[in-house]
């Protein structure tokens, strides 16, 4: 689980190591507040993605659902620094459909842990896919990171759009496009 305390102790060393003085004023309770970012940006290594996805509601249609422009924020694991941007994730229900806070919900569960944006992109899919069965899933995410951003070749604006598809989506082309259409 979380450690509260060993989070500190290494915001001290890095403070230190960057040659800080830990004892001044504005640095003293910086290890606890730190500590405590780390425990709510990291919050969904602790929650099961598959726990918002489980209530659900029959339907008789099986239309495209889309949910679009779902902002998130997570930390790349190469740097520890923060990508973020909107997330659309669609599915062709069979059956069953989640209410649409639900979807953002599984976002989240996936983007509070220390990630690669591919990655997520595929968790998204996945949970949907496994937890719900839909004909078919396709998620994209388009997002800003910081560690290309601020520091390295220093690119701000520039962003990355990584997208997955499962069942269906794999197949029809043509349903992809109409997923782009409605993106725009």
């Amino acid at each position: 689980m979380f450690d509260h305390e060993k989070i500190k102790e290494g915001v001290r060393l890095i403070l230190e190591g960057v040659g800080e003085d830990v004892e001044r004023e504005g640095l003293l309770e910086t290890p606890d507040r730190v500590a405590r970012m780390y425990e709510e940006i990291f919050a969904g290594m602790y929650q099961d993605a598959a726990e918002p996805l489980s209530k659900r509601f029959h339907v008789a249609g099986n239309e495209m659902v889309l949910e679009k422009d779902i902002v998130f924020y997570s930390t790349c694991e190469h740097h520890l620094m923060p990508f973020f941007g909107k997330a659309h994730v669609a599915y062709i229900p069979k059956g069953e459909v989640v209410g649409l806070s639900k979807i953002a919900r599984t976002v989240e569960v996936f983007a509070k842990r220390p990630q690669l944006q591919e990655q997520l992109t595929a968790q998204i899919a996945d949970a949907i896919n496994e937890q719900l069965h839909p004909m078919g899933v396709m998620v994209m995410l388009e997002a800003e990171h910081t560690c290309m951003t601020m520091r390295g070749v220093k690119k701000p604006g520039s962003k990355t759009v990584s997208y997955v598809t499962r069942g269906i989506f794999a197949e029809d082309t043509a349903l992809q496009d109409r997923f782009f259409q409605l993106v725009k």
